[in-house]
């Protein structure tokens, strides 16, 4: 693999620690939601990182899928959900809900670029077969 970016973050602490990107852009606590046994603090955690990360690489992924398509997106935009819970085995597992919001899009247009852009993501490539991803286009009301 030809390497075109390399992101570079430290973390002291686990998930009520702190971290710490090589450049300094990325530079915060975080904490342990309520619902996993933390304070319930307003501090960021690993899902909503791995959520913005995740909508913001498929929003791109989408945008190259639509260029090749020559469909115009116009104001779209995708929103990650990541849940973490515990399987039959009791350990720790993610799963990914992507909404993806294409106005004036037709049902079958919107899906085929929903879709493909899964296909090429490298988050979604990442992921695949590992954790559940639910893939959704949200269209407007009529």
């Amino acid at each position: 693999m030809k390497t075109l970016y390399k992101a570079k973050v430290t973390t002291e602490g686990g998930r009520e620690g702190h971290l710490k990107s090589d450049d300094g852009i990325l530079d915060m606590k975080l904490s342990l939601p309520k619902s996993m046994g933390g304070k319930g603090e307003k501090l960021t955690n690993p899902e909503q990182l791995f959520a913005a990360g995740y909508s913001a690489c498929y929003g791109s992924a989408l945008q190259v899928v639509a260029k090749k398509h020559k469909v115009d997106l116009g104001d779209f935009n995708v929103t990650a959900t990541v849940g973490i819970g515990k399987t039959e085995e009791d350990d720790l597992q993610l799963s990914v809900i992507l909404d993806t919001y294409i106005p004036n899009i037709d049902i079958e247009t919107g899906e085929k670029l929903v879709n493909e852009a899964h296909e090429i993501c490298p988050y979604s490539r990442a992921t695949r077969d590992n954790i559940d991803v639910t893939l959704n286009l949200m269209l407007d009301e009529e």
